[in-house]
């Protein structure tokens, strides 16, 4: 019985095409070309840097999957060091093969040798299978991150804003309301 080579590797420059379709729901949105020129920044920016990797393995000498390391911390409020994994993904041809589990062995391995106790990583929400084997990893829940385009947060601020102003031009007719009520009773309201 033959075993199938699994193999991990830092991502090389050729590796960016490759990268783009892995991640197409996870880069910029645009042209290809432009997609593949940011991951060939990427590539050489972790090439380059102490804090970063960009890991490509392989099965069988077929790219198969990559994951994205970098250092930070938990929270621009909570400075512990932390270790995101980014985009952890294997193409769905060679899933069930352990190349997940190779991936974060890897990331964990970069954690280690650097003593940062915290590992973070996300799946998308809709993605079954990735979140349980991410649960079965012991890697629970810590935080929803929500995104939006910056113009549809606008509009729906606007749209509220009517309600809020509606709200705020109540508030002196209430506190007058109330300085009455007590000026009925006798007693004077405190003064600010």
């Amino acid at each position: 019985m033959s075993r199938i080579p699994v193999a991990l590797r830092e991502a090389v420059v050729t590796d960016a095409g490759f990268l783009a379709e892995l991640w197409h729901d996870s880069v910029r949105r645009g042209d290809i070309s432009e997609q593949v020129a940011d991951l060939e920044v990427i590539i050489k920016t972790a090439a380059d840097s102490a804090e970063q990797r960009v890991l490509v393995v392989e099965y069988g000498g077929e790219r198969a999957g990559a994951v994205f390391l970098r250092m930070t911390t938990v929270t621009p409020l909570n400075l512990e060091p932390a270790l995101q994994v980014l985009h952890p993904h294997v193409l769905p041809a060679f899933r069930r093969r352990g190349l997940g589990r190779a991936l974060m062995e890897a990331a964990l391995l970069f954690a280690e040798e650097r003593g940062i106790a915290h590992i973070t990583t996300g799946a998308q929400p809709m993605s079954r299978d990735g979140n349980r084997f991410l649960a079965r990893l012991a890697m629970g829940q810590h935080a929803v991150l929500r995104m939006a385009p910056t113009h549809v947060v606008r509009a729906k601020l606007n749209a509220q804003a009517p309600s809020l102003q509606r709200a705020q031009d109540r508030r002196p007719q209430r506190v007058l309301a109330v300085r009455r009520a007590l000026s009925s009773r006798g007693a004077a309201p405190a003064r600010r």
